[in-house]
């Protein structure tokens, strides 16, 4: 079968690629096992000014990566843009931070000299989602590389356009050939690539469902796996909260990409003294949100990415409605050829709901009033996912201690949840383990060598 993409704002084919069989696998892989070779022997410095040629072709080919991206998955072609520029500034921070991140770590002990020294791994497989299809890439690629790694990618089918854009990028900014493959496969050879004897660890963002099987996989063929999966983030305001404020970052955080991130926000918990000023103002706002071409520059909420995609939380919306849940906004698709969800409110939505217990991947804000600030925390922590969480406080202070429990690997006050290379990004229970970004990012797909040298007796 091959791997077909869509236009999600009009529903018609724009590309398809032929899948690849068992066999083109294997030399693809075989190929970035030989280029890997090379490539860990080559110094830090050559391997920092090829990543920064990188760096420089995305910022030179900006316009068309981003149109690439808005026609594949159909974000706004603003939003695309600032993707592809977040690529080129995480390209640059590793070029200039890994040399440093890696430097052998030097302990005393009885030894006459006994240190760390960080190793590359050899072949890392990433299967990555197409919400982000640049971003997704190049936060695991950027640092794999500069470790000396090789990036065996399997992306998400609806974006080998996207895929294949950066794979061209690699080539012409000089990296050795093969040392970062595109995997035109489909699902059911995932497990080939895993198994292959040069792959040695797995980088996986995407669904929980799939998070598991990858890491039972993971678990098969004992590779070493990063997982970063879904999330319900919470955004907990309280009484104190700067309003406007808040409400601007709230609308921000949950309808950028049409509400298709996993660190979004999903479920905003609001105490009694704000809750009805929050509602009326969340409600304001939204209903002022342009839905359209993602190509119209006054687009703001373009069209969800797949059809399944749209069908799945439109069930999900109905059925938490169907059990106490109230629409104060949308909750239906749109008439018309594409992909498209009214951006949506609902109210009062039941502990039992979709909308509180699972992860709803597009355009609709769930609200949760909270009895009281303790209540806030106990609902923040009633999901099973922990990625992300935001606390809206003036008193910063009293905010930061609350954070402390919250069940979440991204905690912030005042600020929607991002991500950024300098800090460590990845989540806890079912929202995966491991870390990408910053110095703890790189380190994952190395080895930590011990190293004991003994001079022996006098």
């Amino acid at each position: 079968m091959p791997l077909v993409s869509h236009n999600p704002a009009n529903g018609d084919l724009i590309a398809q690629f032929p899948s690849w069989d068992a066999h083109k696998l294997k030399k693809t892989l075989d190929g970035a096992e030989r280029s890997q070779q090379d490539w860990k022997a080559q110094e830090f410095s050559l391997r920092a000014k090829i990543l920064k040629k990188l760096a420089a072709l995305l910022r030179e080919n900006v316009e068309d990566l981003a149109w690439l991206a808005t026609q594949e998955m159909g974000k706004p072609l603003f939003e695309a843009r600032t993707e592809v520029n977040k690529c080129a500034m995480i390209c640059d921070f590793y070029a200039d931070h890994a040399e440093s991140f890696l430097t052998d770590l030097h302990e005393q002990t009885e030894a006459s000299r006994s240190y760390v020294h960080y190793e590359p791994l050899g072949i890392i497989l990433a299967i990555m989602p197409w919400n982000f299809p640049y971003w997704q890439v190049m936060r695991f690629a950027a640092p794999a590389l500069m470790a000396g790694n090789a990036v065996a990618l399997k992306h998400a089918p609806n974006v080998q356009q996207c895929a294949e854009a950066l794979a061209k990028l690699f080539v012409e900014s000089g990296f050795p050939k093969s040392l970062f493959s595109n995997l035109q496969i489909e699902v059911d050879l995932v497990e080939q690539a895993m198994a292959h004897p040069a792959v040695h660890a797995v980088a996986m963002t995407g669904s929980e469902r799939t998070g598991r099987s990858v890491a039972a996989l993971a678990g098969t063929y004992l590779k070493k796996c990063v997982l970063e999966l879904g999330g319900s983030d919470p955004f907990i305001v309280l009484a104190d909260a700067d309003l406007e404020f808040t409400l601007d970052r709230a609308v921000q955080s949950r309808f950028s990409n049409a509400g298709q991130a996993c660190i979004a926000a999903k479920r905003f918990i609001v105490v009694p003294e704000i809750a009805e000023r929050f509602v009326e103002g969340l409600v304001a706002r939204v209903a002022n949100l342009k839905v359209g071409d993602p190509l119209d520059a006054e687009t703001s909420v373009g069209p969800l990415a797949r059809a399944d995609l749209r069908t799945q939380l439109h069930e999900q919306v109905k059925r938490t409605l169907e059990i106490g849940g109230v629409s104060l906004l949308g909750c239906q698709t749109m008439n018309g050829p594409g992909y498209f969800y009214t951006p949506s409110v609902i109210d009062h939505a039941p502990t039992d709901s979709p909308a509180r217990q699972e992860e709803l991947f597009g355009p609709v804000a769930v609200v949760v009033r909270a009895q009281d600030e303790a209540d806030a925390l106990r609902i923040a922590n009633e999901t099973r996912f922990g990625l992300g969480a935001s606390i809206w406080s003036r008193d910063t202070e009293r905010a930061e201690r609350l954070l402390s429990e919250i069940q979440a690997g991204l905690t912030f006050v005042n600020c929607i949840v991002k991500s950024d290379p300098r800090l460590p990004f990845g989540g806890v229970k079912a929202s995966g383990f491991g870390r990408e970004l910053s110095f703890h990012g790189i380190r994952e797909f190395c080895q930590a060598r011990t190293i004991w040298i003994s001079h022996g007796p006098a």
